[in-house]
């Protein structure tokens, strides 16, 4: 009988329901470890879009030999002179730019750590192993550096994660105090306007405590502001709109976009050039990615090249919140046509 019954206390601990998620639990966990490891374990510049300044001749050799390196790290391109390749980068068309000096045997390369130091460091190290096989030095200039409080220029992921964070609990909280799947299109349409209201508040938090208060980042607390708004609504309304569709195992599919895909391939630890083809095609798609991405453009590129990302993160706020309105009404239409 105590063995029996000690079963019995077993089965009611540990229901079904309750095995599933934990088994769900066991396999993010694994996933977890897997995207960081595989996305972050062996950085390798590839393709990091690259300027070349030089007389005609001397560009169209220096281009063809930087084309042939190993592993494919640098795609070159001449650019007519210096003012071009500074135009270029502040644009962020390129990452950096190698201004050859015909006269001497010193060159000068151009880089952005506004952009990530970790990608500036990487390709300082290589041009200056491809100098010295030539038998010439190079001197780096920093043209967009990050802020004094943002030495290594991950800030602005910092602030995307935070934001995204508020994103997906704050929408699980809605879901949590009364059913994961709303009821009906009203209480789906409450549940988005405060969503918009949790955006605009922790939007300006974020863009408060990064701007003025910790001077970690500079740029804009205005559009800092509106950008935490549109990403924390975008996670938000898809949280939303996956609990409206698959109920509480939505949110753990929240956090395999989010957090286990969406983190590791948003640029932030390592820039896109330095990442995994996989994650890099994918960064761009996800809301850290489209986030960070957008941020950095703010703080240190006059809010050049952000027309893509903001469509990525609007894109998500509408469909987000499509489906969540959809889904309640499929909902209410389906408990209607049930027989009392």
């Amino acid at each position: 009988m105590p063995h029996s019954s000690f079963l019995a206390e077993v089965r009611d601990a540990v229901t079904p329901r309750a095995t599933l998620l934990v088994v769900g639990v066991i396999a993010l966990q694994l996933l977890f470890i897997a995207s960081y490891v595989g996305a972050l374990h062996d950085p390798k510049p590839r393709d990091v879009p690259f300027g070349v300044v030089a007389p005609q001749a001397a560009a169209g050799q220096a281009v063809g030999r930087l084309e042939q390196l190993p592993g494919s790290p640098l795609d070159p391109r001449a650019l007519p002179n210096a003012a071009a390749a500074r135009t270029r980068l502040n644009h962020r068309d390129i990452d950096a730019a190698l201004i050859i000096d015909p006269r001497g045997s010193t060159d000068t390369l151009l880089v952005a750590s506004g952009g990530g130091r970790v990608l500036s460091t990487t390709l300082t190290a290589l041009v200056t192993t491809l100098e010295k096989s030539e038998r010439r030095t190079i001197r780096t200039i920093d043209v967009i550096p990050s802020a004094p409080h943002d030495p290594n220029g991950l800030s602005s992921f910092y602030l995307v994660i935070g934001w995204c964070v508020g994103g997906y609990l704050g929408a699980a909280a809605l879901a949590i105090s009364a059913g994961a799947k709303p009821s009906n299109p009203t209480r789906a349409a409450i549940r988005l306007a405060v969503m918009a209201l949790v955006a605009i508040t922790g939007g300006l938090g974020g863009a408060l405590i990064a701007g003025p208060i910790l001077d970690a980042l500079p740029g804009g607390t205005a559009a800092l502001w509106g950008l935490g708004t549109l990403i924390i609504f975008a996670v938000g309304a898809a949280t939303l709109a996956l609990q409206g569709v698959f109920g509480t195992i939505g949110i753990g599919l929240v956090i395999l976009l989010v957090v286990i895909l969406g983190n590791p391939s948003a640029g932030g630890a390592l820039p896109p050039p330095l990442l995994p083809p996989f994650w890099k095609a994918i960064g761009p798609a996800l809301p850290p990615g489209a986030g960070t991405w957008s941020t950095r453009s703010i703080a240190y590129f006059d809010d050049n090249a952000m027309t893509g990302p903001l469509l990525v993160l609007s894109a998500w706020a509408v469909a987000g919140a499509a489906i969540t309105l959809a889904a309640a009404t499929v909902r209410r239409r389906a408990t209607a046509t049930q027989p009392p």
